[in-house]
């Protein structure tokens, strides 16, 4: 069996477990979950160690580029005159991928642990759980349109149960309010892909085809079909290729979450338990990311290119926006939120740069950022689980009393304002770098949006800063009293166990930045040669 593949369904395998074990043992559903979780981490490590750098750089995407491939009929369909449609169980990884798959397997082992404190209906949250881990990792292999498709809409399904189920009070409002916005996006991105299938051909077969590596080159693309390259065909006034960008951009650009299309993500947050909230910021965010590569600018590059300064400024709306809002929170988890909005617009930042810098420092920003709000979500769940409050002003020298605590938090939020040494350092560094390498022929970003985004990064430390000195420093003083004193015991064994990697990875990754970018550099420099062909 293919090595992607068993690493797609092996959740699926163990949910099956969960489901023919009497829910008498329901104590035995954690750690059935814990084990798929890390033996998807053994896998993917072996992937990375395994994955060859030295890709054939020409400026056109083939299979060839891709490891790892498996490629098998799936849905053969005779249309008659129409031809056949032949969809196909196709997966692969380049180096963009494969980082991204390491991430979200390290994630998946935290988010595993921190599940520990569900109490409730165990059997349905772990089922859920896993269905959802086996939706995420297919995204970041499929090389198919309508397999990618499938992939992400399944991760809806269990999101929206896992929200409106074990999720706080207003969990009902915040489950369909992301329900409704990413099934917005969802719906059109139908409609394009589509769109996609009826214009290109594979040359080897002459059937229509929604193979992904086929639809990125411009030669597939059928003259006079919708999406044709040189096609001068209008939508609304629109041209077809414009609008098929806009149209997937959005989609991915909700799950980011781009201003103004972010306001289903603080809800999400606050209400979801803190294992849905690891699995949202630190790895839902970043499929809209690998989207927006993967998809938006690898099939539209001309579009990309034309309209990069318009990305640039979103993002920069988006990292100074998400900042301002996380200086007015006083909801820890929702100030966390806030940031992450903030952080991710670098993502959006360095890949409207087209330049190797930029697109290299969103990649780093992507796996940093996974890896620092896993941290920071799991660190405000320890606050939650405790007292159940998580109001910034109800906390005072905590620092005192939950010593072990104070040094992961600070840690934490050291990191993710950008402190030389850690990931987010180098990520936003070759994020601003970009925008000044970005290439004079499409249409250089203006200097000032770097500026700007430099402008969030002092946002950043001031939220963080300001946090860290209401909470944790000065005497000690909660809104709780003795009641809350006592419930507020430091991190216990499974606690630090869960976070000591992730601090040690977000330093090696500010110490050791090859570690990434060893493995993406080929992908970064044809996916630039492509844009600038």
């Amino acid at each position: 069996m293919n090595v992607l593949t068993l690493l797609i369904f092996i959740p699926l395998l163990f949910g099956l477990v969960i489901a023919l074990v009497p829910s008498q043992y329901r104590g035995s559903f954690k750690f059935i979950t814990l084990g798929a979780t890390l033996v998807q981490l053994c896998i993917s490590i072996w992937i990375y160690l395994h994955f060859q750098n030295g890709a054939a750089f020409g400026g056109i995407m083939h299979e060839d580029e891709f490891q790892f491939v498996q490629k098998l009929p799936w849905i053969n369909l005779n249309l008659g005159t129409l031809g056949k449609m032949q969809i196909e169980y196709f997966v692969g990884i380049d180096g963009i991928s494969v980082t991204l798959l390491v991430m979200t397997s390290i994630i998946l082992v935290i988010a595993a642990l921190s599940s520990w404190e569900i109490k409730t209906n165990l059997k349905g949250f772990f089922i859920l759980f896993l269905i959802l881990d086996m939706a995420v990792i297919g995204v970041f292999c499929s090389l198919d349109f309508f397999l990618f498709y499938l992939f992400y809409e399944l991760m809806l399904l269990p999101l929206y149960f896992l929200i409106g189920m074990w999720g706080g009070v207003r969990r009902e409002y915040a489950a369909i309010k992301f329900f409704l916005y990413t099934l917005f996006g969802s719906v059109f991105m139908l409609l394009v892909m589509i769109g996609l299938y009826l214009s290109v051909k594979d040359p080897a077969t002459g059937n229509h085809t929604f193979n992904m590596v086929q639809m990125m080159n411009p030669a597939n693309f059928t003259h006079g079909s919708i999406f044709a390259t040189l096609s001068d065909l209008t939508i609304f006034g629109v041209q077809a290729r414009t609008l098929g960008f806009i149209v997937l951009f959005i989609a991915f650009a909700i799950k980011v979450p781009v201003v103004p299309l972010h306001t289903w993500l603080p809800d999400a947050h606050v209400e979801a338990p803190t294992p849905v909230s690891i699995i949202l910021a630190g790895i839902l965010l970043k499929i809209g990311g690998y989207g927006i590569i993967r998809v938006c600018v690898s099939i539209f590059p001309d579009v990309a290119t034309n309209n990069a300064f318009w990305l640039g400024l979103l993002g920069v709306i988006s990292i100074l926006y998400g900042a301002l809002n996380a200086l007015a929170q006083r909801d820890l988890k929702r100030l966390i939120a806030y940031s992450s909005v903030s952080q991710m617009g670098f993502v959006l930042l360095g890949i409207a740069s087209q330049s190797a810098e930029g697109i290299s420092g969103a990649v780093m920003q992507m796996v940093s950022h996974g890896f620092l709000s896993t941290m920071l979500f799991f660190l405000a769940g320890v606050i939650y689980n405790r007292v159940h409050d998580r109001d910034i002003n109800n906390f005072r020298g905590l620092g005192s009393l939950m010593p072990k605590y104070t040094v992961f938090i600070m840690i934490a939020f050291f990191a993710s304002l950008g402190l030389p040494g850690f990931s987010a350092f180098i990520a936003e560094a070759f994020s601003l770098m970009g925008v000044f390498k970005s290439p004079s022929s499409n249409g250089p970003l203006p200097y000032w949006v770097a500026a700007l985004g430099a402008v969030g990064i002092l946002f950043s430390a001031c939220y963080f800063l300001w946090t860290l000195q209401r909470m944790f420093f000065g005497q000690l003083k909660l809104k709780g009293g003795d009641g809350w004193k006592t419930a507020l015991t430091d991190l216990n064994f499974r606690e630090v166990a869960t976070l000591l990697p992730l601090a040690a990875l977000t330093l090696a990754l500010g110490i050791m930045p090859s570690l990434v970018f060893s493995k993406i550099n080929d992908s970064v420099l044809l996916l630039v040669q492509f844009l600038q062909k």
